[in-house]
């Protein structure tokens, strides 16, 4: 099976597209565009995080869960909205902890664009949703290939820094290797955790490993 996405990706997950769960979901997907349903990210987008951020890259990992399902938000980078498009609440809140961590001003853009582009690896758990359905792709496949994706880096990679914020995404930690790699904890930025979020200091914490490991700190201002 034929998937457009970057090529260190496509040779580290090769195993997993000839896979019964990965054909059968690229078919689902095909019969529900077919049918008139309107499906995010465009199909060009969905692997956009893969394809800004090479698995040799990678210096950083954001989990999210799923795609925002309002039109012409989501665009493949978990957190992330397309430049120009007004930055959601989750992703606001993301921005006062950096300016209070790291005590800088950000322009409030909502594209994380140049994070990925840095090494900050953007993945959603499940890649794509229908229009105004959130959740609605949540058990066609994509989890399972997206904690393929995690032990694949846990795997290939040493010294790497994942963030994982919620309750969800805490339940990939098992499947880092935490003997050779960071994850830190939090609330999920959402206003529905009250603030929990604020005070956690991942970003100056990201970027005192990374300098520790021999590595260019995350620039977080946009």
């Amino acid at each position: 099976m034929e998937v457009q996405i970057e090529q260190s990706w496509k040779d580290a997950l090769s195993g997993e597209f000839e896979k019964p769960y990965f054909e059968h979901l690229v078919s689902l997907l095909h019969t529900e565009k077919a049918s008139g349903k309107a499906i995010y990210p465009p199909g060009s987008l969905i692997f956009n995080a893969f394809n800004l951020t090479p698995i040799d890259k990678v210096k950083v990992v954001i989990i999210g869960q799923d795609p925002y399902h309002g039109y012409g938000q989501a665009h493949g980078l978990s957190f992330s909205v397309p430049h120009g498009v007004t930055p959601p609440p989750s992703l606001l809140n993301i921005y006062k902890e950096i300016e209070s961590d790291l005590g800088i001003t950000l322009h409030k853009d909502g594209s994380l664009e140049r994070w990925a582009e840095q090494g900050v690896f953007l993945l959603n758990a499940v890649l794509t949703v229908r229009d105004s359905e959130p959740a609605s792709h949540s058990r066609i496949g994509w989890t399972e290939f997206t904690d393929a994706v995690i032990k694949t880096l846990s795997d290939r990679r040493t010294g790497l820094v994942f963030l994982l914020w919620g309750n969800f995404a805490k339940t990939k930690k098992e499947l880092i290797d935490t003997s050779k790699h960071y994850a830190f904890e939090a609330a999920h930025p959402s206003p529905l955790a009250r603030g929990a979020f604020f005070g956690c200091r991942h970003f100056s914490k990201t970027n005192e490993i990374l300098v520790r490991e021999g590595l260019t700190p995350i620039d977080w201002s946009l």
